[in-house]
């Protein structure tokens, strides 16, 4: 129950920098992805 608590509680005080972290992981995760795809169309 205590690790539930911590998390809510760092989610309360971080919640712009984790949206923020939250795109860029995701904008990462595109770029590696059409980076695979790429020698597909050459």
């Amino acid at each position: 129950m205590a690790v539930l608590s911590q998390l809510k509680s760092i989610t309360r005080r971080s919640h712009e920098t984790l949206i923020q972290d939250l795109l860029g992981a995701s904008a990462l995760f595109v770029i590696l992805l059409v980076g695979l795809h790429l020698p597909v169309f050459f």
